[in-house]
């Protein structure tokens, strides 16, 4: 009968057969994987035997090494990138201000009535009714913008609007946390440019850059008091267009002006980075920080520096600006322009009035008031150049003179003429 262990050998031979087995098989394992070893390496060194024997996946030492090259590349280009805008920060951040803006306001409290207090109802009802009443007044912040050092001895380039009200109170914030007072020196008639000066402070001022060079695509950084309430916050983005025109407001009811020529950018501009300086990857000022789109993300505009040169140079020379001015408020003429409002051209400077009863179409006293002209009338060309959205009217008076003559087309009610005025300089705004 055969049964399961029908064949068996002793303990102690069954030992010994499986140690040889072992010992055999790790042999003729070893034996095998140098021979495999040997094969790939022939074939890998024989190009007539990598045909017979090809393999998909295998890359060349050479393709690895070219592609740990090239993301070696990228990440040192990402490095030196960051390096770049770290030094940036480092080295303007002092030249960067943060300016608060405080104003007396009334100074309110609360007290309680008891309207049945001299009547018999006075202890049944037992009434308290809150009331208010002005007890003073108290200093209080009531806004802030951004600004940086342009000239020795705090000189301070920032926005008009950040410092419009001439009845507040502005003071300077240093990135050390230091407070200064500071007095408006200046301010632009005709851009959104203004500049304080302050005492006590000895801060190098911004290198100034050259924004004619500037491309679509290139870094921008932005320094700014964010939100007025987080100083030096700074953001990276890159010059997203150029030569924009735009009409800003300052704010719920308050006046718009048309900003032209001006840098468009991605690199987040919020409310109280006003007055900032726009940085290229060389700590260059390439423009002052101007304006944001309401309702969109990250769509900013500046003021080219190379239009504030002039003005800084003016108030470091003479301590003020000088403007040759027209005297008109105007909107420059587009298709959709003439369109909307039914013209009979689709170029020119539309004479128009703004929003609010303070911005008149015509300034007073102004040349082109003594010149006769009036509310729609149409400025087509000057001195023989057309007025279009690239040539703006603006941009052909700043670069005329003081006392200059100038010939002007105008279409008024349907009749085209000509009037010759002489250029004045533009009245101070402080």
């Amino acid at each position: 009968m055969i049964t399961k262990d029908s064949f068996s050998l002793p303990k102690k031979q069954l030992v010994i057969v499986v140690i040889v087995s072992v010992f055999v098989s790790l042999i003729i394992g070893f034996i095998a994987g140098s021979a495999a070893f040997d094969l790939a390496r022939y074939v890998h060194q024989n190009k007539f035997l990598q045909g017979l024997f090809p393999n998909e996946n295998a890359t060349s030492t050479n393709e690895n090494l070219g592609g740990n090259q090239n993301l070696q590349d990228k990440n040192a280009d990402i490095f030196s990138r960051d390096k770049q805008i770290t030094k940036v920060v480092k080295d303007i951040s002092p030249a960067v201000v943060s300016i608060i803006i405080s104003k007396d306001l009334p100074k309110i409290e609360q007290y309680m009535i008891d309207p049945f207090q001299d009547s018999p109802l006075g202890d049944f009802f037992n009434l308290q009714i809150p009331q208010y009443r002005q007890n003073g007044t108290e200093k209080q912040e009531i806004g802030g913008g951004t600004g940086f050092v342009v000239g020795e001895n705090g000189l301070i380039l920032t926005n008009r609007h950040v410092v419009f009200d001439k009845e507040a109170e502005y003071t300077v914030l240093t990135n050390d946390g230091k407070k200064y007072d500071a007095k408006i020196v200046a301010i632009s008639p005709l851009q959104d440019l203004a500049f304080l000066r302050v005492s006590g402070i000895n801060i190098k001022p911004l290198k100034l850059g050259d924004s004619d060079k500037i491309e679509i695509g290139q870094t921008a950084i932005t320094i700014g008091n964010a939100l007025g309430e987080f100083r030096n916050t700074v953001s990276v983005g890159v010059i997203s267009g150029l030569k924009r025109t735009i009409t800003a407001s300052q704010g719920f009811g308050g006046a718009s002006e048309e900003l032209d020529q001006v840098i468009q950018t991605d690199a987040a501009i919020n409310e109280g980075n006003s007055g900032g300086p726009l940085l290229n990857l060389q700590g260059e000022v390439v423009g002052v920080n101007t304006a944001m789109a309401s309702g969109a993300e990250n769509i900013g505009f500046a003021i080219p520096v190379n239009e504030a040169k002039k003005n800084i140079a003016d108030v470091i020379s003479s301590g003020e600006i000088s403007y040759p001015y027209l005297g008109v408020r105007y909107v420059l003429i587009n298709k959709l322009i003439q369109e909307q409002n039914k013209l009979m051209v689709d170029y020119g400077a539309l004479v128009v009035r703004g929003q609010s009863s303070t911005e008149l179409a015509i300034m007073p006293g102004s040349p082109a008031d003594k010149a006769g002209f009036q509310e729609n009338d149409i400025i087509l060309e000057m001195n023989g150049k057309k007025i279009n959205e690239t040539n703006s009217l603006s941009k052909m008076v700043l670069n005329a003179k003081i006392g200059d003559e100038v010939t002007l087309k105008v279409l008024s009610k349907g009749n085209t003429k000509e009037i010759k005025l002489k250029l004045e300089k533009m009245p101070s705004t402080l």
